[in-house]
């Protein structure tokens, strides 16, 4: 719990200074990785749990911003006492979520990824796609799946998510019975049972992938069909929740709110931090970038704007925003100006929150925001390199 005394400060905001106290504190982690994705959870119980794992930062560029993730992680891990992740989610086989996680990760189906003190992943969660796709062209996505493969064969060590039937040819011609591993798979409109409000104060219902795409769709789509969950954390009887959006579509966001409304369940999809998807491409609100501002389709303007809860932060995993008329701007990589300044409008600008950027370009450092009982707090680096902290809205009991 962060207790609220007002000062200003160099930034003209105001910020509120953190004080420890005894109750239950979860953590969220954004690394600035470029364009590129990991956050990690950790919770009050001491579990640590990753979504994606892109260590992105080139060791030979002492110019290079990026942070080095595998560091920052085995760190954290040492100074916990631990070697591994609870869980490790993939949320899709596209390199800006896995580069060099081969290199890292303890794998249980060959003996040379088991040497040193690699950290073992408990639990692996993927998309269906991730196992069913054919011939992935990056070596180390044939590697990670083949891990996925093999922990699905073995009957542990995984999660997969998706409706039983899209594993079924998959299953019959590798000589499993999908009745066999159905514990194993949990479809959209399901909780991960991982983790529960109870036991772990944190649940994650599953989004994505969902079946209205599965049935359309006869090729893998790594974007519509990767991983999109709400986290929903529990301190003290109040709800703090959270979007992990991974590099979904437009078209699928617009999906998972029609299916979401359909079945009731529009209290899934409230927000108080987003994980932005795509790294703030324009394509994740609509199919056109527009001039100066992304207009987002009917649906998706809904989850952003009806769907936030009071003093909701946003949080963009990508390099720093580019500027009107430069050179990045005619970039048709993301992050694109117009999707930021949509989500700034939603926002303010002083609650939409870039890796890179994050407390200041030259020096970015983790995005870190704690959730206890008075909701979500950002913590942020001031110009002394200490931290001090903004809180967020009033607390809502669950």
């Amino acid at each position: 719990m962060l207790l609220p005394v007002f000062e200003s400060s160099r930034r003209d905001q105001y910020f509120i200074k953190a004080k420890e106290t005894p109750d239950a504190m979860h953590k969220l982690s954004f690394f600035p990785l470029g364009n590129a994705d990991c956050c990690r959870i950790d919770l009050d119980g001491g579990e640590r749990i990753l979504f994606d794992c892109a260590a992105t930062r080139d060791p030979n560029d002492a110019a290079d911003k990026r942070c080095d993730l595998h560091k920052e992680l085995r760190d954290d891990l040492n100074a916990a006492g631990l070697d591994h992740f609870d869980v490790v989610a993939f949320t899709h086989l596209d390199r800006d979520h896995f580069a060099r996680a081969t290199e890292f990760f303890h794998l249980d189906h060959a003996e040379k990824y088991q040497d040193g003190d690699r950290i073992k992943m408990n639990v692996m969660w993927v998309p269906a796609a991730l196992i069913t796709e054919q011939a992935p062209d990056d070596a180390e996505a044939k590697i990670l799946q083949k891990e996925a493969r093999h922990r699905f064969k073995e009957g542990s060590g995984i999660r997969v998510f998706s409706r039983p039937e899209r594993l079924r040819k998959w299953c019959e011609q590798s000589g499993i019975k999908l009745e066999d591993r159905i514990d194993l798979i949990t479809d959209a409109g399901k909780l991960a049972p991982e983790f529960t409000l109870k036991e772990h104060g944190v649940e994650f219902f599953v989004h994505s992938p969902f079946a209205v795409r599965q049935n359309a769709n006869t090729v893998e789509d790594r974007n519509g069909d990767a991983i999109v969950v709400q986290a929903t954390f529990e301190v003290a009887g109040v709800q703090t929740k959270v979007l992990l959006t991974a590099d979904t579509t437009h078209e699928a966001l617009a999906g998972i709110v029609t299916v979401t409304k359909k079945y009731g369940n529009e209290d899934r999809l409230e927000w108080d931090v987003v994980e932005l998807p795509h790294h703030c491409s324009y394509l994740s609100l609509g199919p056109d970038k527009g001039k100066d501002k992304t207009t987002p389709v009917d649906e998706v303007a809904w989850l952003y704007e009806e769907q936030r809860l009071d003093g909701g932060v946003i949080v963009s995993t990508s390099k720093p925003i580019p500027e009107k008329g430069s050179k990045e701007d005619d970039d048709s990589q993301p992050p694109h100006r117009q999707a930021a300044n949509y989500y700034k409008s939603v926002v303010g600008a002083t609650d939409f929150i870039v890796t890179m950027g994050h407390p200041k370009e030259s020096a970015p450092e983790a995005v870190v925001i704690e959730i206890g009982s008075s909701g979500a707090t950002l913590k942020v680096v001031a110009m002394t390199g200490a931290y001090i902290a903004t809180s967020r809205p009033a607390p809502r009991a669950g």
